[in-house]
């Protein structure tokens, strides 16, 4: 199963570097020179240098020597390989791919749909939820444990206890 580690900012210097928004909790593990990266393209990157510089990861790939060689590479999402054993250490940590497909509903057992992607947004991870259906909705959920009290990955179920308005569209009038 692929998992998000990372995706590729903008070109640092001359040399080929890049700079990441790292999308892991083990930038040293998962970015160490001689990692495979796959791209969302299918195409493979080969770290082949990695160091922080001012509180960002740079990377540096193989066959990857310029400034214009780098910026192609731009925005690109990276993924590893996660194999099936491999879960979490702490409770209140998820893979995306736990979270997508679950379920959501209120703490009072009524339906608000399914986790359709998974949000890294640089103050908290926001959980997209379709409600399905033709004219299905979507909603964004602050992935925080005051609105997320439960999430149960083997029963895919996530009970949410959204404050008012959050989960009602505000419908558009035609005048």
């Amino acid at each position: 199963m692929q998992v998000t580690v990372g995706r590729i900012g903008k070109p640092h210097g001359i040399r080929g570097e890049v700079t990441i928004e790292v999308r892991t909790d083990e930038p040293e593990i998962r970015f160490a020179p001689g990692t495979t990266l796959k791209r969302e393209s299918g195409s493979d990157l080969i770290v082949s240098d990695f160091h922080w510089h001012s509180g960002r990861v740079l990377l540096k790939f193989l066959g990857v020597d310029s400034r214009s060689a780098a910026e192609e590479l731009r925005n690109s999402i990276l993924t590893v390989e996660r194999p099936e054993s491999e879960v979490p250490q702490d409770n209140d940590e998820y893979y995306d791919s736990n979270l997508i497909g679950c379920q959501v509903q209120t703490l009072a057992g009524e339906a608000v749909g399914h986790v359709i992607d998974v949000l890294h947004l640089p103050s908290q991870e926001v959980l997209v939820v379709s409600s399905g259906g033709e004219a299905g909705s979507e909603f964004l959920i602050p992935f925080v444990e005051s609105i997320v009290p439960t999430v149960d990955v083997v029963n895919k179920l996530i009970t949410v206890d959204p404050p008012e308005g959050l989960l009602t569209q505000e419908l558009a009038s035609e005048d």
